[in-house]
């Protein structure tokens, strides 16, 4: 499927041919050993060991979504890497979070990035958020095999719905299921204890400030508990990676703006170790 530029510098006629606006059909039927469900692995015995990401967190404010990772990936009882990006802008108004296995994960979101582009490009309109998120189960369901050896992707899916003026949150599990959650999502290896700290601190009149602390709030407590969810790092300068998502699109934190964040909640933990306190009425 390589274009032979040696000779007429035309592309091959698999690219010309009118077909599927969706990146990964095409693929499947050209070069369908370039996907990664179709790679064929060598026979083992028992999980495969490898660098996974950990915690994703996400909640809802009135005007869009704010999406929210730690910066750890860890391989067994070891950190494999403490600066690790988990959180991608998907398109222009979407954002995907990974945790699983992270050489997998980079892969799936990168496929998926392609997907959304190449259906903009042959159908001149973007996908549906629905639309979307559903392109991104069938990914998922596609890697099923890899995750029975222990190489699962589930990633979570954020963005802004044009058409209903608000923002969203879809969760997945391995088989591919899609759910969508109302106000806040968490998953991965910290996400019981980042869904505890949401559920107490969620109300639906957040601004987007608030809601960008709440998430690096929801991270910490996540790694107060889960050895395997990197906090802050002030010493080396690792903060969580937050991405807003409103009407005017995805919009990353600058650095300087994570820290200000991390750096205001590690001075109040000095005060209040576990956190803000929920009103018990």
């Amino acid at each position: 499927m390589e274009a032979n530029t040696r000779s007429t510098g035309r592309l091959p006629a698999a690219f010309l041919t009118p077909g599927s606006s969706s990146f990964m059909d095409f693929l499947g039927a050209h070069s369908p050993e370039m996907l990664p469900g179709k790679r064929a692995l060598p026979p083992v015995q028992g999980a495969i060991q490898a660098p996974h990401g950990t915690t994703i967190v996400a909640t809802t404010f009135p005007g869009g979504v704010v999406l929210a990772g730690d910066r750890r990936a860890t391989m067994g009882n070891m950190i494999a890497q403490r600066d690790i990006e988990k959180v991608f802008p998907a398109d222009e108004y979407s954002a995907v979070g990974i945790a699983g296995t992270a050489g997998l994960a980079v892969e799936m979101v990168k496929l998926f990035q392609l997907e959304l582009e190449h259906f903009e490009k042959v159908e001149g309109t973007q996908l549906s958020l629905e639309g979307k998120a559903n392109r991104l189960s069938t990914m998922i369901r596609s890697n099923l095999g890899m995750a029975m050896q222990g190489l699962a992707v589930v990633p979570l899916f954020a963005g802004y719905d044009v058409d209903r003026g608000r923002g969203r949150i879809f969760s997945y599990d391995v088989t591919g299921g899609r759910s969508e959650e109302q106000g806040f999502a968490a998953t991965g290896s910290g996400s019981i204890f980042a869904r505890g700290a949401m559920k107490k601190l969620y109300h639906g009149d957040l601004t987007e400030q608030q809601a960008t602390m709440l998430v690096v709030q929801a991270l910490y407590d996540a790694a107060d508990d889960d050895s395997a969810t990197g906090g802050p790092d002030v010493a080396r300068r690792i903060y969580p990676i937050v991405a807003v998502i409103t009407e005017d699109g995805v919009r990353k934190l600058e650095a300087e703006e994570s820290s200000e964040i991390a750096r205001s909640i590690l001075e109040r933990r000095l005060e209040q170790p576990d956190g803000p306190r929920a009103a018990l009425l």
